[in-house]
């Protein structure tokens, strides 16, 4: 990743993940940290991900949706 620090942006995907760009601290509900691999990591919002808090695909399949 890069050193420079670049806005943060959170882009809600209709009927997805949240995209979630730029240096962000991402902790799991008791604080420890969850280290990123990429610059822009898309979290889960139907809650059934394998993989949480990232997106695996799941809301695909399970029919999740979101307000227009």
């Amino acid at each position: 990743m890069s050193t420079e620090h670049e806005p943060v942006s959170i882009t809600a995907c209709p009927d997805g993940p949240l995209l979630v760009r730029g240096e962000v601290d991402l902790r799991s509900p008791d604080g420890t940290p969850i280290e990123r691999r990429r610059r822009t990591v898309a979290l889960c919002r139907c809650g059934l991900s394998t993989i949480k808090p990232f997106c695996d695909g799941a809301h695909k399949t399970s029919g999740f949706r979101t307000d227009v």
